[in-house]
């Protein structure tokens, strides 16, 4: 259901103008004095009243009109649409997404981060049915954004993401528990977290194993993602004079057992992406998971809908005009 209302409701007192001025053209139409003085209007005392006459009120009733619209206008009328339930199949899943400075490594063009960024926002615009949250970690971890079917939100987030938006490291662990937070109170009998990280837990609060043991307790699986290469790739050494960041080769380091461990304790699984292909061929895979039968609210965005009264003023006016400068045109 299409729901109407305004943005400035209070300017529709505007509309009370129309009374007085409605009254000044009655009493100017009463009281207008004669263009021509003669010693008796006798003679024409049974004459028709000419349909000119009532051409006056017409005009003033549509320049009335006019203003009316006008004032609609000014109150910005705007449309959505009620909220509805609807039942789909869906699932929770908290995206845990590594941004320590390794994910500026170019194995992946251009990076790591941005590579994995481009597939993520892939993956959750498929996903309408699903409540999906978004948490960053680094040396510490931040919920970007909670539990939402707000794609278009999620996805504006996702693709701001940058790296040094919290100190560096990599708490793995941290990562876990603050998606564990998340999703643990969600009403979907799936629960999934997919963990996507290039480096070795070195930081943090919370050991990764022990986060996958609470997270197993809820019934929340966890599918890991190792990112990078086989071998050696340019990684992120520092910052030059010009503040360019410096890259050198080093050996491609990912602690695939303690990965491979989540994953099991929680009944998820793990996968070593090697490339962006193969990361999209991984999250081709998770879009697979089972999903259960939730009730989930969905509305429409709120959209301006002044169109028809500004095309309504348009004519108006344009009706105005005509009988202004044709029917009661004027001799100067």
């Amino acid at each position: 259901m299409i729901n109407m209302h305004f943005m400035h409701p209070g300017l529709l007192w505007l509309l009370l103008l129309i009374i007085p001025l409605t009254a000044w053209h009655i009493f100017k139409s009463v009281k207008s004095d004669p263009t021509l003085r003669m010693s008796t209007t006798q003679a024409f005392d049974n004459m028709p009243r000419s349909w000119k006459e009532w051409m006056r009120h017409v005009l003033f009733a549509l320049q009335m009109l006019a203003l009316a619209c006008l004032i609609v206008i000014l109150c910005r009328p705007q449309s959505s649409s009620s909220w509805t339930n609807t039942d789909v199949e869906g699932t929770d899943i908290v995206l845990s997404l590594d941004i320590s400075t390794s994910m500026l490594a170019k194995d992946f063009k251009p990076n790591r981060l941005d590579a994995a960024k481009d597939v993520a926002i892939k993956f959750v615009q498929d996903r309408t049915s699903d409540n999906i949250g978004l948490v960053i970690f680094a040396a510490e971890a931040f919920t970007q954004v909670p539990m939402t079917n707000d794609i278009p939100t999620l996805v504006n987030y996702l693709g701001n993401v940058e790296i040094g938006m919290l100190d560096d490291g990599t708490a793995v662990g941290d990562g876990i528990a603050t998606a564990i937070n998340r999703i643990k109170d969600g009403k979907a009998k799936s629960k999934s977290i997919i963990l996507l990280t290039d480096g070795t837990n070195n930081t943090g609060m919370i050991e990764p194993i022990t986060a996958a043991k609470i997270a197993a307790k809820y019934g929340i699986k966890i599918y890991t993602i190792g990112v990078g290469t086989m071998g050696e790739a340019l990684y992120p050494v520092g910052i030059g004079l010009g503040g360019q960041v410096e890259y050198s080769m080093q050996k491609v380091q990912i602690d695939e057992k303690s990965l491979q461990q989540i994953s099991d304790i929680t009944d998820g699984k793990y996968f070593r992406a090697t490339s962006k292909n193969v990361l999209n061929e991984v999250f081709s895979e998770i879009d697979k998971l089972e999903k259960t039968r939730m009730e989930i609210q969905k509305h429409n965005q709120m959209t301006d809908n002044y169109q028809p009264w500004a095309l309504a003023l348009l004519l108006l006016l344009a009706m105005a005009a005509i009988i202004r400068y044709t029917i009661l045109r004027t001799i100067p």
